[in-house]
């Protein structure tokens, strides 16, 4: 590896940290010792029932700015090596505006359970969709950046109702699916701290409260990085982990570079070469691109459209694997909650941030072909070492539940059957 390949891996992986054979079991409510740090007022523990409902006002608003759009310049290319196309951002605008039904869309995510709890001083928004089958296993997933709750909207009801979806109750979960500090319907952190850990953390803190004394947790993206921490900070009660990225994880060549190994460092040097400014933006300045981000819904939508041509295995195009009224409902987590900055405050709060270097508890890893930077599993050994579960997915990029959803649930599955 040249020195200026090992220089652009060192600091592409600083984006994220890298990631007993206990049974889980549901258990009446538990009462475990947070190490959330408290407030001055004690939390209202209480856990409360939520619907989104996102005022009219919000509605009126986002069209009438849709139309009143002041577009840039078309870019010089006839492709997306400088940003999202014009014609396709001035097109899914005009969907978004004319066609596209919020209330419907609404509708449907509200099909599952929904709350609040409020952990550490913020509200917690997150589904708790429970199983019918009484061998069901505690699970929390989590999202990461540009994604929200709705890439698990297909995921969710296989993994709770396997029997439903051709699968054996045997392979149950109880679903948690929390939203991160500052995105979506969750609350925005209005002093600082609120990076990986301590939102690992309060995820312990949310299922103890749950009344699950022992679970499983599954992440991608920075979703990935949480679900790490669980494992290091909540390993007595955290039996075991899965997840799709690595990316903290540095590279251990052993003279020439094998497949595996060539293939992640080939995309840690496109992602740094031509892929990470919006995350260097994000880390240093969130509040800065935050105004832009809050002001113009055209300008959000860009920001976060266009990873999903980038990050996903979509053969040069984000409407070959995602339907435009599903990539529309994860922009409007971002809109409807104005959280364009809360969000990428996350950057700022956990970049370069010292974390747990191993783990003890079990680890499951999905490889999927188009993910930024495939896991490698010789380098992942020195901070992972109890790998039980190793996939190499056919196809599938950044977005794993949302693009396969299909590859994502067996997986899951597979993990986690060994060690209920």
């Amino acid at each position: 590896m040249s020195a200026t390949m090992a220089s652009r891996w060192e600091h592409a992986v600083s984006v994220m940290p890298s990631d007993g054979n206990d049974s889980v079991e549901s258990a009446p409510l538990v009462h475990r010792v947070s190490t959330v740090r408290s407030g001055v007022m004690p939390d209202d523990v209480s856990i409360r029932p939520f619907r989104i409902d996102v005022p009219n006002e919000v509605l009126d608003d986002l069209r009438q700015r849709l139309a009143r759009t002041r577009w840039p310049d078309a870019e010089a290319v006839d492709d997306w090596s400088q940003g999202a196309p014009l014609s396709w951002i001035q097109d899914m605008c005009t969907y978004w505006a004319a066609t596209y039904d919020w209330r419907a869309r609404e509708a449907r995510l509200n099909r599952f359970a929904q709350y609040i709890t409020t952990i550490d001083g913020l509200d917690i928004h997150f589904v708790h969709q429970r199983s019918p089958h009484a061998e069901a296993k505690p699970l929390v997933i989590t999202h990461g950046w540009p994604g929200s709750i709705v890439e698990f909207h297909k995921v969710i009801e296989p993994l709770t109702n396997p029997t439903a979806f051709g699968g054996q109750a045997s392979d149950a979960f109880h679903v948690v699916c929390p939203s991160l500090p500052g995105f979506g319907f969750s609350g925005k952190p209005t002093t600082t701290g609120w990076g990986v850990d301590r939102i690992a953390e309060a995820w312990g803190v949310l299922m103890a409260r749950l009344g699950y004394d022992r679970y499983f947790a599954q992440g991608g993206d920075w979703g990935s990085a949480v679900t790490r921490a669980i494992g290091a900070s909540d390993a007595e009660h955290c039996a075991a982990i899965h997840i799709t990225l690595a990316m903290g994880t540095r590279p251990r060549l052993v003279g020439e570079a094998k497949p595996d190994e060539q293939r992640a460092l080939n995309g840690a040097e496109y992602y740094q070469t031509w892929d990470s400014g919006y995350s260097k933006q994000q880390a240093t300045r969130p509040q800065t691109v935050g105004y832009a981000l809050a002001d113009s819904p055209s300008g959000q939508a860009a920001w976060i459209l266009e990873k999903f041509w980038a990050w996903t295995d979509c053969d040069g195009h984000p409407e070959n694997v995602l339907h435009r009224d599903e990539l529309l409902d994860n922009v409007m987590f971002y809109w409807a909650t104005n959280s364009g900055a809360s969000s990428a405050r996350i950057y700022w709060e956990s970049f370069g941030k010292s974390r747990a270097t191993q783990l003890a508890v079990p680890v499951g890893v999905a490889v999927y072909p188009k993910e930024i930077v495939t896991p490698v599993r010789s380098w992942m050994e020195a901070d992972y070492p109890n790998i039980v579960h190793w996939s190499e997915q056919p196809k599938g990029g950044h977005f794993a539940a949302f693009e396969q959803p299909d590859l994502f649930v067996a997986d899951v599955r597979a993990c986690f059957r060994q060690l209920r």
